[in-house]
């Protein structure tokens, strides 16, 4: 079966038990951390994934450590449904697509904005204002200062990224000395 629609069967099953037991917000934020986690530390998603190679037993241990809180009941039966169904292995990758589905069925849209210095409440403001108008969903921005960017902003939300940093422009011009050197050679 195709990865991505593994992927979302289960994240759509998990968003609906977690909307029919009314604990979504806080599996929610316990599948973001955990997905952070195995991002962060490939080897426990290899762990995770192999098959026979790490008990059964170890597999729970190993993700129940890695959120260093107790697992949500909701989350904790999930995990099991796919250790039980031989799809762990996705187990990041469902956790991502859970909490964007999970959002949207509250009609949020998470965002990320990536700025040079911390931002006005005038840019957050237009920027909520425009995924609203997009979308007619609300906008829950995670805000990344980055000096890198010298100014201006870089915002990420779904497949959309609007690059309006300063660095951007300056690689940009970058680039075009250089495609104009080689035409002069």
């Amino acid at each position: 079966m195709n990865d991505s629609l593994i992927r979302t069967r289960y994240a759509d099953a998990l968003v609906k038990y977690v909307r029919e037991t009314g604990n979504g917000e806080s599996v929610c934020q316990q599948a973001e951390r955990l997905a952070r986690v195995l991002r962060e530390v490939p080897d426990l998603s290899r762990m995770i994934a192999a098959k026979d190679v790490v008990p059964v037993a170890k597999k729970r241990e190993l993700l129940r450590s890695a959120l260093r809180d107790p697992m949500a009941p909701e989350l904790e039966r999930f995990v099991d449904l796919l250790i039980e169904n031989g799809r762990i292995g996705a187990l990041r990758m469902i956790l991502l697509d859970f909490g964007d589905r999970y959002r949207r069925s509250l009609g949020l849209r998470k965002a990320r904005l990536k700025v040079a210095v911390p931002p006005t409440e005038e840019l957050l403001a237009r920027l909520k204002a425009l995924v609203k108008e997009r979308t007619g969903d609300e906008a829950v921005i995670d805000v990344e200062v980055d000096p890198s960017l010298i100014g201006g902003f870089v915002f990420d939300i779904d497949d959309a990224l609007i690059d309006k940093s300063v660095a951007r422009k300056l690689e940009l011009i970058r680039l075009q000395f250089i495609e104009k050197n080689r035409r002069i050679v």
